[in-house]
């Protein structure tokens, strides 16, 4: 089959957005998958990190086989921290803004999430089939549980029931210290502190881990050996039954039992615990006779308290893609308010029937008013025929209208997809009212999924350092920047807007170094704003643009903060752009507040015997 037939079959999913990228990103290697359903993962493929210079070489590279698809959403797991946009990588050299990657690769959504918080994602929906347990009772419901697992690094983590789900717990446990059991441990700590002043457990519970353990119980027993890598020490034990790399192995094992311990009696982890990672779930059954599970219930006072806990091994492959994807279906979700009944309709619209379609899209502009009326008022407002809604809902897999209505009336659960809506002249004020509101909640989504917060970075640092700040806007434009103009006085920065065509050039001739612009137009192409913002920049003041990018404004400014939206003067839409123009007023405002308070914005006072000073947020002037 050619890959573009293989693509085609790839976009038809049960997501009405397309197929969605997940990628499980370790150390070594990474891991990537297009979901094309609930618990559906396609075109997997394994890469090594060592193969490219970042992280969006090698999202391009699995991608470049994929290109007839069409991509919204992406989620990925890394082996890291994640505390914000910006990502540095523990185990690798790579660094990365997600916005930024996510802007590379064209996507509207991009989550980046802790390996280990993914994979804890993911246990409560594994089966029997997807585990080896390894003793322990049953496990108690709605319990605690807990999950960690050696590779490259150890991962740590844990999953807490809620009334309506689970919460993950964002851990670095694997590098709390380590602690030795016994006389043997003692000296492979004591072989670790010779070049390590702190030994994490990570560094001994992990894949490098189990090359020094290696090393030093070789140091111990008198033997001069050759380094192994953690896949040759696993394979001399498992395969050639060498006496010291099964000494390894079980003191490794060992070793993991008493951390899986630790945890447990941490979390209080009764739904048991899990182990995950590259390098338990390759031993097999052996690793049911290891020293894990003696080890694990060796806790003095607390042995009885550990012996019901279930411990489990991952044998599933890449359970990531089964949390990563989770939480991006919950972020989706709790984002649009969608549900996966209204996704189905929107999907499979394009192939019921023409008449069918009808009461498809009636189902999707007006799902209340399907819920609510019979099926002869369906039938009429669809203009179909009553039989034709009755085929409809058969089509989508459902009994009836009734059987339709009740699996509809479920899955709403109060919120329906916000979405652009053509506002028409028959529409009732109801009707219009709540189509200018969704259309501006739908512009205001999509903006925030545009954002660039690398241009708004700089634009409050224009503002930070700025002597002096005035706003030029004409025509509908002219009510934000009086509304910048009110914002940014409090901030005790001379500040003055100007909206008269003859004033502009006035004002901007009057400029200097250090002052800044702020120019205002949906459009960016009105001849005296553009001339004006000329005269400021050569008068040496930089300008800051709200508007339309690429737009001849756009290219005249020191930084462009881009609004596009397309105003339909043919409709009686709402001028959703000043909105948003609006919203990235606020941004700054904000920005330049926290900033004030964070004791950044020192003004330079050349006054003789003054002292420095910091620009605050004043009070709240309501009028």
């Amino acid at each position: 089959m050619k890959q573009s037939e293989v693509d085609q079959k790839l976009n038809r999913t049960a997501f009405a957005d397309g197929p969605r990228l997940l990628a499980d990103i370790g150390a070594t290697h990474a891991r990537f998958a297009l979901q094309t359903a609930p618990g559906e993962f396609r075109a997997v493929r394994v890469l090594k990190c060592d193969d490219y210079a970042d992280i969006v070489a090698m999202l391009r590279s699995y991608l470049a086989d994929h290109a007839d698809i069409t991509l919204n959403h992406a989620a990925l797991a890394v082996a890291n921290p994640v505390s914000g946009d910006y990502i540095r990588m523990t185990n690798r050299d790579w660094e990365f803004s997600t916005d930024e990657v996510r802007r590379a690769l064209g996507l509207h959504t991009l989550l980046v999430v802790n390996d280990f918080t993914a994979l804890a994602m993911s246990l409560p929906g594994l089966k029997p089939a997807d585990l080896m347990q390894v003793g322990g009772g049953k496990p108690a419901l709605n319990s605690v549980i807990g999950v960690l697992g050696p590779g490259t690094g150890l991962g740590v983590s844990g999953v807490i029931p809620t009334v309506d789900g689970f919460v993950t717990l964002g851990s670095e446990g694997g590098h709390t210290n380590f602690a030795p059991a016994d006389e043997r441990e003692y000296s492979i700590l004591q072989y670790a502190w010779q070049t390590w002043s702190h030994v994490s457990t990570e560094r001994l519970i992990s894949g490098p881990g189990m090359e020094i353990i290696y090393r030093a119980i070789a140091k111990r027993n008198g033997r001069q050996v050759r380094d192994l890598t953690s896949q040759e020490i696993m394979a001399g034990a498992l395969t050639d039954k060498d006496p010291l790399c099964l000494e390894v192995l079980e003191c490794f094992c060992a070793m993991l039992g008493g951390a899986t311990a630790n945890l447990a009696v941490t979390l209080g982890a009764f739904g048991g615990m899990f182990i995950g990672g590259g390098i338990v779930p390759r031993m097999g059954e052996w690793f049911a006779q290891s020293p894990f599970r003696s080890r694990f219930e060796a806790k003095g006072r607390f042995t009885s308290y550990l012996s019901e806990i279930p411990t489990y091994v991952i044998t599933t492959p890449n359970p990531a893609f089964y949390g990563v994807a989770t939480i991006l279906s919950e972020h989706l979700r709790g984002r649009s308010g969608a549900n996966t009944l209204m996704e189905r309709v929107r999907h499979l619209q394009h192939e019921l029937t023409p008449a069918e379609q009808r009461v498809a899209q009636l189902v999707l502009e007006q799902p209340r008013l399907v819920l609510n009326e019979p099926i002869a008022d369906i039938a009429r407002l669809a203009e179909v025929s009553q039989p034709t809604v009755i085929r409809f809902c058969r089509s989508l897999g459902f009994l009836g209208l009734a059987d339709f209505k009740l699996k509809f009336a479920s899955s709403l659960t109060g919120a329906i997809p916000v979405r652009h809506s053509q506002v028409r002249v028959s529409d009732s004020t109801h009707d219009l009212s709540a189509k200018v509101i969704d259309n501006t909640v739908s512009a205001i989504l999509k903006f925030r999924d545009q954002l660039d917060v690398r241009s708004i970075d700089k634009a409050i640092a224009l503002v930070a350092k700025a002597k002096r700040v005035e706003f030029y806007a004409m025509g509908n434009s002219r009510v934000v920047a009086l509304d910048g103009q009110h914002k940014f006085f409090r901030f005790r920065i001379p500040t003055s807007a100007y909206g008269d065509s003859h004033l502009l050039n006035l004002a901007a001739e009057l400029l200097k170094p250090g002052d800044v612009v702020i120019a205002i137009s949906n459009s960016g192409k009105l001849p005296d704003l553009l001339e004006a913002v000329d005269v400021a920049r050569a008068a040496g003041a930089d300008v800051i643009a709200i508007t339309a990018s690429n737009s001849p404004l756009a290219k005249k400014a020191s930084v462009c903060l881009a609004v596009d939206h397309s105003e339909d003067s043919t409709t009686f839409l709402s001028m959703i752009s000043r909105i948003l123009q609006l919203l990235l007023i606020d941004i700054l405002s904000v920005g330049i507040s926290l900033d004030a308070q964070q004791g950044k914005l020192v003004v330079e006072h050349k006054a003789k015997g003054e002292a420095d000073g910091r620009r605050l947020l004043i009070s709240h002037l309501d009028g």
